[in-house]
């Protein structure tokens, strides 16, 4: 029997899907989802969080502020729930509207970027949204998911040694990229292992973390408009590249199975059924992280005319869930501090600064 008294300290670390009979492949997916937050980056907002209170910039004046397409800011949001926290997150219109009712629901405050930066797509217009107001008022502590080295090092203690201990034998290892927290923090653990482990990084078609060319991108998650200051390409094998299309119909194929993950999970399942498709796979043990659940998809990657009407009538041979209703977010007022630069180099102000080991 597991009790506890605040919601960050549950996460099940220890669930996999076998997906042998789904996928005729032999690939185990690593079920992130399954805690209160709804997926992987509880993880990373609770080091990160620690971090920022350790290092005494957190008190209870403080209003944590973050950019986020919504995962991170659920996570963010209970957890400033919990510890007494106001909380403004900053997230733009692709974000799914139950995501931003749960952040809502959960007290925060949720500000909506609606026009992407003309070099820099809507992350960019929402960094600087976060910069600007950071300026304003000392109050805010923007934790900066994206050069927070605390965001890999939370896998690099949990994730990665959790993979490690369930399966010994490992050879490959499917990672969605999007901050590359989740990749960084899995690769560096793994190259410092006892036996040799591929890394596979699936990102999005239209993303540029890899060197691709910008594009349309409708669905939070992986894929980044910049660069990711987090990303070292040293420790990553090889990356390949999903068409949203293809995270769809993994979304589909899968939930006609049972199993209704998020977007993210789409594409990392498409992303890893190709590459072993197009490797001699037979004998490898394969994992893939499932970084969230599917629920916060429901009028977007479940809903057929939200999909045909963006990706064509071909892309699902049959109709979705009905449509969910509609909502608004509210807008944040001014109110906000950036994190002052820590000793490990990291400064959100400028997303530049060293990495250290952990």
């Amino acid at each position: 029997m597991s009790v506890i008294s605040t919601p960050y300290t549950f996460n099940e670390e220890d669930l996999y899907v076998d997906l042998q009979s789904i996928l005729g492949r032999r690939l185990f997916l690593k079920c992130e989802g399954f805690n209160f937050a709804g997926s992987i980056k509880l993880k990373p907002a609770t080091e990160m969080v620690e971090a920022a209170e350790q290092l005494g910039v957190l008190t209870p004046s403080s209003v944590l502020l973050e950019s986020s397409s919504g995962n991170m800011g659920v996570a963010l949001g209970m957890i400033a729930a919990s510890k007494g926290y106001r909380f403004l997150c900053v997230t733009d219109s692709r974000c799914n509207l139950s995501t931003r009712l749960v952040m809502e629901a959960l007290g925060a405050q949720v500000h909506v970027v609606t026009e992407p930066s003309a070099h820099g797509g809507f992350l960019r217009a929402r960094l600087d949204y976060v910069r600007a107001l950071s300026a304003l008022d000392d109050r805010y502590v923007w934790l900066s998911q994206y050069t927070n080295p605390g965001n890999w090092r939370a896998h690099y203690r949990r994730t990665a040694p959790a993979i490690a201990r369930s399966f010994p034998g490992l050879d490959v290892l499917f990672v969605g990229a999007g901050t590359t927290g989740t990749l960084m923090g899995c690769a560096r653990y793994f190259r410092q292992w006892h036996r040799p482990v591929r890394i596979v990084a699936v990102d999005s078609v239209g993303s540029v973390t890899f060197g691709g060319t910008s594009g349309r991108r409708m669905l939070p998650g992986l894929g980044m408009s910049v660069s990711p200051p987090l990303l070292d390409e040293s420790f990553v094998d090889e990356a390949v590249h999903v068409e949203e299309a293809d995270t769809i119909r993994a979304c589909h194929h899968l939930a006609r199975r049972g199993f209704l993950f998020g977007g993210s999970t789409g594409t990392v399942v498409s992303g890893a059924e190709r590459w072993l498709a197009a490797h001699d796979s037979a004998g490898l043990t394969a994992v893939a992280i499932a970084p969230d659940l599917g629920e916060r998809y429901l009028e977007t990657v479940y809903q057929a005319n939200w999909v045909q009407g963006l990706y064509g009538e071909d892309v699902l041979r049959s109709g979705g869930p009905a449509v969910v209703g509609s909502g608004a977010a509210r807008s944040a007022p001014p109110v906000p501090t950036p994190l002052r630069d820590a000793d490990d180099g990291w400064d959100p102000d400028t997303g530049g600064g060293r990495v250290n080991p952990p």
